[in-house]
């Protein structure tokens, strides 16, 4: 293969194979199960980072389920994902996710930064509950549950709420171990037709688990609720800060010299 051909033809990997296809990614009656809970600050603080800022010390737990993607399949996925304010706007930071398709898992790291694992996250209806759980290997480290579809949300409301903009840190090592890229990526979702939205009474229960640790973001008091249905597609995203360039470099030691100066 010559090196044109191969300079040309490079999208993912394996070069003349790729795990996942190039975008764009619709996703049709994708289903969002979201318990917004409130938890410890010093906690948030730990895992968010500049320049990101935390609103209030709240996380929103997802389970997400995709029964039709394109290029991806049928999975779901299961998570954390904090709301923040960015320069002035507001949007959330993906802080994990885990999921049971290893497409999504490779594309997600490999074009936005998403930080995906491999586990078996289930959303499904049970009588009267709406049930999300996510097992990492054979451990139950995630239960959420939701009356099933007590009482309707505004569809127009919730679409505008898909729409707002997410964040990602982006990390890919160099060959010798240390960061190639290290970036703050933003990216939002696009052609957004909300087919329905519901709200109940919840609950959501978390466990410790040294590979999956959701418990590290405690659950104190459970906020709201939501159930989603609604068709979309994943929008590219775009690098809104680099942690390695010289000037992030040079800003940080700047802030640093005026917290100091300050006190």
């Amino acid at each position: 293969m010559k090196h044109e051909t191969v300079r040309t033809s490079a999208f993912a990997m394996p070069l003349t194979n790729p795990a996942f296809p190039p975008g764009p990614y619709r996703f049709v009656d994708r289903e969002y199960f979201i318990i917004q809970y409130r938890t410890d600050p010093e906690a948030l603080r730990r895992i968010v980072p500049e320049p990101l800022v935390i609103t209030d010390p709240v996380v929103n737990y997802e389970f997400i389920r995709m029964p039709d993607s394109t290029g991806f399949g049928d999975y779901t996925e299961s998570g954390q994902v904090v709301p923040v304010n960015y320069q002035g706007q507001a949007g959330s930071f993906v802080h994990q996710m885990f999921l049971n398709d290893h497409p999504p898992i490779a594309g997600g790291r490999e074009l936005w930064g998403f930080p995906k694992k491999l586990a078996q996250p289930k959303l499904a209806v049970e009588i009267d509950t709406l049930v999300g759980t996510l097992n990492y290997g054979s451990v139950r480290i995630a239960t959420g549950t939701m009356g099933y579809k007590h009482r309707a949300l505004d569809a127009a409301a919730e679409a505008k709420k898909l729409a707002a903009p997410n964040f990602l840190l982006k990390v890919i090592p160099h060959v010798d171990g240390t960061a190639r890229i290290c970036e703050l990526v933003r990216f939002h979702c696009e052609d957004i037709t909300v087919k329905g939205a519901w709200t109940g009474p919840a609950a959501l229960d978390l466990c410790s688990h040294a590979l999956a640790p959701v418990a590290e973001l405690p659950v104190l008091q459970v906020l709201s609720a939501k159930h989603v249905v609604a068709d979309l597609t994943l929008g590219l995203g775009t690098v809104v800060h680099d942690y390695l360039s010289p000037r992030a470099s040079e800003q940080r030691r700047a802030s640093t010299s005026e917290i100091l100066i300050a006190g």
